[in-house]
């Protein structure tokens, strides 16, 4: 206290006055203006201090060990709410693989799993869709093979019964069996052709050459079978040159010449143009023929494709679906406009070219 009158503060351990003791204390002089007031002095056991710091440590303890097992249960649920979505899609993605295509899966989760759901069921969905062209597309090879297969067949089994005698007879069995064995024949390259571009295993052989010259190519490859259908043919290119498969890209412009000249009632003209557009040239084919009704439109590039006016003669019904390959083989697309039936129809090719060159 003394000490403390001498405008000092002091702290330390000291014997209690009354219960001798060990105390913890502090005194500190009380001033105002510079003038001495009075001075404080503020004690403790040691015991007490002891247990205020136990009970201290204690609720410490008490609140880590609290906050632990909260955040265990927390981190239980989390997991387990993580994991059941996880659990489904590795069900889910079990059954795909047993061939079980086209179901969803019901997670809706603003997240990274929700997202992943979205995408497995976009899966499922297309390789359902994949399966079903499959099947379709056996279905129809089967079908398509099997209808010359049986003619040839039956052909020759007539003239094995007795129809080589009779001449008017026998060449005109003999001209049906070469017609479906051409027809046969034209199947499987056209299904080779298609299997090859769909695979990837025929890559192009790209090299500079002018789409012009390209086209006035096709053209007179043409030429007979507009002559026999009597049908006139104007072209209209730009002089452009562009990196691609000449072979290749020649099949698809006579596999859409061909359908056009098909399609053209007598008398009429099939037009080739084209435009730039931006960086890529567009390619217009129109033929003033029977036209494509909308309900048919939309499925016109399919393979085997069973509308009426696109399986008359001799098609194999791939021929539209071999140049969309093509096409996009070369970066570019291809589209049908049809105002209707009877109104002709119009394929746009797009194609990017390299420069103009004249």
């Amino acid at each position: 206290m003394s000490e403390a009158l001498q405008n000092q503060v002091v702290q330390g351990v000291a014997k209690g006055v009354l219960t001798n003791d060990d105390r913890l204390f502090v005194a500190k002089p009380v001033t105002r203006n510079g003038q001495l007031l009075g001075v404080l002095r503020m004690s403790i056991t040691l015991d007490q201090f002891q247990r205020q710091f136990r009970t201290l440590i204690l609720t410490i303890l008490g609140t880590l060990l609290f906050t632990v097992l909260v955040c265990a249960l927390i981190s239980a649920w989390l997991a387990r709410n993580m994991a059941k979505p996880i659990e489904s899609m590795r069900n889910f993605a079990i059954e795909v693989g047993r061939g079980h295509l086209g179901g969803q899966l019901d997670i809706r989760q603003e997240d990274e799993l929700g997202q992943l759901a979205t995408e497995l069921n976009r899966m499922s969905q297309r390789l359902a869709s994949l399966d079903k062209e499959r099947r379709a597309f056996l279905a129809n090879v089967s079908h398509e093979l099997r209808t010359p297969v049986s003619n040839v067949l039956v052909t020759l089994e007539a003239l094995a019964d007795g129809a080589v005698e009779e001449i008017d007879l026998r060449d005109r069995f003999i001209q049906t069996a070469q017609d479906e064995t051409t027809r046969l024949s034209r199947l499987i390259q056209d299904l080779l052709d298609l299997g090859r571009l769909e695979a990837g295993v025929a890559p192009l052989e790209k090299q500079p050459l002018n789409l012009r010259d390209l086209i006035n190519r096709a053209v007179r490859a043409m030429e007979l079978r507009m002559r026999s259908k009597n049908v006139g043919i104007e072209v209209n290119i730009p002089d452009v040159q562009l990196e691609a498969d000449p072979e290749r890209l020649l099949q698809a412009f006579l596999n859409i010449l061909d359908n056009a000249i098909k399609k053209s009632i007598s008398d009429s003209l099939v037009s080739v143009s084209g435009k730039i557009e931006g960086g890529m040239i567009a390619v217009e084919i129109r033929d003033r023929g029977v036209g494509i009704s909308p309900k048919d439109l939309p499925h016109i590039f399919e393979q085997f494709y069973t509308a009426d006016q696109s399986r008359q003669g001799n098609s194999t019904g791939l021929g539209l679906a071999i140049a969309r390959r093509i096409v996009e083989a070369h970066g570019g697309t291809i589209t049908a406009s049809s105002i209707g039936v009877g109104q002709g129809a119009t394929f746009t090719i797009h194609l990017p070219f390299d420069k103009i060159t004249s």
